[in-house]
């Protein structure tokens, strides 16, 4: 019983967070409803020129006694075939000559309609003026009933010219009998011949029968029980109707289209869609676009800028340090990363930035806590750590200005220290270019380096480059088991982030959770547009800013905690 309780707590759960997405694309809903309304208010003006007359006809069938009981011939007519029969050419031809109107436009004005259950045909006409809509409308029933009329009696015509012509020789030979009988004076003659002409004036006495019945027939056919009236207002429901139908309408089609772009784009649109694609929890959400927001800010005003301090400082009571502490509060307390503390932050695509203001950010609070933080930079395709963050030791010597010329291969012993401010310190192994990364990354001097985690209360948090571009986060994934996904849902996919959360569990870690963080559009772009992955020259300048030499690197001071 629980299971299901939590399955549909689940779908509920899905259902809420779809709904909050699709009302995300506002501009869509909002376009969706324009267009009902434009149709509504179209609909609602076109409506208002036009009037409908209508008229009603009950259809009888020719009868000798109307008042008849039981049945009457009423009851052999097809309304369906009657109402075929009105919207006939034949009939329409008849009222526009009686109109003075073209039968084209009579026929496409007229409607025939038929009750359930009764011989009424309703005849319904609209024009421009109501005069005009009653005028057709009679001349229409006018001309329906005239030609049924006239088919009626020229079928009664044509039955009476067949009676009558069987009844003429009949009539001529008794003629003869007569004179036959006058002429002879044998009386078993006559006896023959008076017998053969009682037979013929029998006869001759049912078909006049016949045929004065069929001149009595009564053929009216049918009665006017409604005429066209001028109509007192234009057809339609009106302009207020209208309007509210085609914003419900309009609205309908901006969800759908709100549906369709939700479900057709690629992009997470929400957390609870990152944590469903990376089977992770969101751990934060950076506030304000973490880096990107003031990149623009300055190149507007003072020209290109470089690389932006990956450091909180001086926001300790802002929101954006704040998402840092809860973030390292939830790694604290997980289990897995409890088990081994070491925590390896990489992106999916594009740069390393925000995984590197991340990384440095995490280590800061993690000193903050009391532990022993190392920071380790395995980005050793295009390392920047090391000018970009403020020594808490002022006397280092001068080969420091740039670690990689230091002798030895990578890590090469060197540990520099990182002031953080109020946050206190930590060290960070710098990274520096080789000439076989995958190596390096998995040599014995790397693994002692982060085998440090294993010291009580020590923290080993390490950066990488994006885990799509390079193998080089799965090389590590075996050794710093706990992963940290930072991505911008705008611009990742879902596919990406799956792509990812498989690589990392194929090589042996754990994605621990995800670190989104939000760019704001760029001028004159909708937010409703997919923006392009970052590759190419635009992945390549965030590299070249990061190579830049910093105008304040580290100062000198002597190598602490050399790696055994």
């Amino acid at each position: 019983m629980s299971g299901e309780l939590r399955d549909d707590g689940e779908d509920v759960d899905l259902v809420r967070d779809q709904v909050r997405q699709i009302v995300r694309y506002k501009g869509l809903i909002a376009a969706g409803l324009v267009v009902g309304l434009a149709g509504g208010a179209f609909l609602a003006l076109g409506g208002a020129n036009t009037y409908a007359a209508s008229s009603s006809v009950m259809v009888r069938a020719a009868t000798a006694d109307p008042f008849a009981a039981g049945a009457t011939p009423d009851k052999g007519i097809d309304i369906g075939t009657e109402r075929q029969s009105a919207m006939s050419t034949t009939v329409a031809e008849a009222a526009a000559k009686a109109v003075k109107q073209p039968v084209k436009k009579l026929q496409h004005c007229l409607q025939v309609t038929n009750p359930p259950n009764t011989l009424v045909l309703r005849f319904t006409c609209a024009a421009p003026d109501g005069e005009d809509a009653a005028a057709w409308v009679n001349a229409f029933t006018k001309s329906y009933l005239n030609d049924r009329e006239s088919a009626t009696k020229a079928t009664i015509k044509k039955m009476v010219k067949g009676y009558q012509d069987q009844l003429d020789p009949l009539v001529k030979q008794r003629k003869d009998l007569l004179d036959q009988i006058d002429a002879t004076t044998d009386s078993q003659v006559i006896g023959t011949l008076v017998s053969v002409q009682t037979n013929l004036l029998s006869r001759i006495t049912e078909l006049n029968g016949d045929i004065s019945g069929l001149r009595a027939l009564d053929t009216t056919p049918g009665v006017v029980i409604k005429p066209g009236a001028v109509p007192d207002a234009p057809t339609g429901p009106g302009t207020t109707l209208m309007l509210g139908l085609g914003a419900a309408v309009g609205l309908a089609l901006g969800l759908l289209a709100a549906w369709l772009r939700l479900v057709f784009d690629p992009r997470p649109r929400s957390a609870g869609e990152v944590t469903r694609v990376m089977d992770a929890p969101v751990l934060g959400t950076l506030p304000g676009g973490r880096g990107r927001r003031g990149r623009r800010g300055r190149q507007g005003r003072q020209g290109p800028a470089g690389p932006q301090p990956l450091l909180a400082e001086g926001q300790s009571t802002g929101r954006l340090a704040e998402e840092y502490r809860a973030i390292a509060f939830r790694l604290s307390h997980d289990r897995r990363f409890a088990a081994r503390r070491r925590l390896l932050v990489v992106e999916p695509r594009g740069s390393s930035d925000t995984a590197a203001a991340v990384a440095v950010n995490l280590s800061a609070s993690f000193a903050e806590m009391g532990k022993e933080v190392l920071l380790v930079e395995a980005d050793l395709r295009t390392p920047s750590l090391s000018g970009r963050l403020r020594s808490a030791d002022p006397g280092r010597p001068g080969w420091a200005r740039t670690p990689g010329l230091a002798e030895g291969g990578w890590p090469a012993g060197l540990q520099l220290p990182v002031d953080t401010g109020e946050y206190g310190s930590f060290d960070l192994v710098p990274g520096r270019r080789v000439p076989n990364v995958a190596r390096a990354l998995t040599s014995g001097q790397a693994g002692r380096l982060f085998a440090e985690a294993d010291d009580p209360g020590t923290v080993v948090v390490v950066l990488a480059p994006p885990v799509l571009s390079y193998a080089d986060a799965l090389a590590l994934a075996d050794r710093v088991e706990g992963v940290v996904v930072v991505c911008d849902p705008a611009e990742v996919r879902r596919e990406d982030l799956a792509r990812v959360r498989e690589l990392v569990a194929g090589a042996g870690g754990a994605v621990l959770g995800a670190v989104l963080h939000r760019a704001p559009a760029a001028p004159g772009r909708s937010r409703f547009l997919p923006r392009r992955p970052r590759s190419g020259r635009r992945a390549a300048a965030p590299a070249s800013a990061r190579d830049a030499a910093p105008t304040e690197p580290f100062p000198a001071a002597p190598e602490r905690h050399p790696v055994p």
